[in-house]
């Protein structure tokens, strides 16, 4: 069964606002194995927590549903000729983004495009699993793709020394760079190109709007990568100033996208728990504010480094 949620893309592409709507009650399904927790996820989950711990799915805006863990994002895009998948978790998640899915109401063999945001193994571990299950295509950046189809983290990972375990490899049907757009019926998903905290790291930007039975409210929805300077421990960046500039770049980037409503890798990355308690989901300059705090902690990074 195809999302009915999407509206057309002129529709789109008209006048928009800043809106959000809270946790809603996903449709349930007899198929949902493993089960979706009943709790809320604002209630259930917990500022970094667990990568695999299941969480209920709920609705971003519009089309755009929450199906990650409480410690890592997935993001459903459902649209009339089918649905991508941003992001799939690590591999002992994949079973659980699949039942989350399915508690929605959505098939997950409708899902026809995975993208990704970095090519690390707590965000696409688990796409091997997705993959196998829904007959989707797998999409990356061109850095990405030997990582994703090897299933070994890069030698040039500022995290290369820091013990990640292999992945499942997968093929990669379709490489896209900066400005790429992955169309799909009424979806068009941009490929925004934000290396740093991977050499292929991908953000992404769409259009969401509110379902065709309520006013036609539409907020621009992005997917922004981490973005952090994480390391293994023998790495440094001041080693590596062609690293630093590609963050430097890449944060300038997150800083301008278009951006009412922000979602990261990792929830707690950009305070999306707290976000929604407070009623600040959708609040303006919400990639500026992520990117003022990203530069902020590569600065103090790169100060620390320095005084050693």
């Amino acid at each position: 069964m195809f999302a009915r949620l999407a509206l057309p893309l002129a529709m789109l592409l008209g006048a928009c606002a800043n809106a959000h709507t809270g946790d809603t009650d996903p449709v349930p399904s007899a198929h949902s194995e493993p089960q979706v927790p009943e709790e809320r996820f604002v209630d259930a989950c917990e500022k970094w927590d667990e990568w695999d711990k299941p969480a209920r799915p709920f609705r971003l805006m519009g089309n755009s549903w929450y199906v990650g863990t409480c410690g890592i994002s997935a993001i459903l895009v459902a649209g009339d000729e089918g649905h991508i998948l941003l992001d799939s978790g690590v591999e002992a998640a994949a079973p659980q983004v699949l039942a989350s899915i399915r508690s929605l109401g959505f098939e997950p063999s409708d899902i026809r495009y995975i993208l990704m945001s970095h090519e690390h193994f707590d965000h696409v571990a688990g796409h091997a699993g997705i993959a196998e299950a829904t007959g989707a295509k797998i999409v990356a950046s061109e850095r990405a793709a030997p990582v994703l189809e090897s299933g070994k983290v890069a030698s040039d990972d500022p995290q290369a020394n820091s013990g990640h375990p292999d992945m499942i490899p997968v093929e990669v049907s379709r490489i896209v760079a900066d400005g790429d757009v992955v169309e799909l019926g009424n979806l068009r998903i941009t490929a925004h190109t934000t290396p740093g905290h991977t050499p292929g790291a991908l953000s992404w930007t769409w259009w969401s709007c509110t379902p065709p039975d309520q006013p036609p409210v539409c907020s621009r929805m992005a997917y922004v990568d981490s973005l952090s300077a994480v390391s293994a421990d023998d790495y440094r960046y001041t080693d590596h100033p062609e690293t630093v500039g590609a963050f430097r770049t890449s944060i300038d980037k997150a800083r301008f996208l278009p951006c009412d409503i922000l979602t990261t890798p990792h929830p707690s990355s950009s305070n999306m728990i707290d976000r929604w308690r407070e009623g600040t989901y959708g609040k303006p300059g919400e990639c500026q504010r992520y990117a003022d705090a990203l530069s902020k902690r590569l600065d103090e990074r790169l100060a620390k480094e320095a005084a050693q």
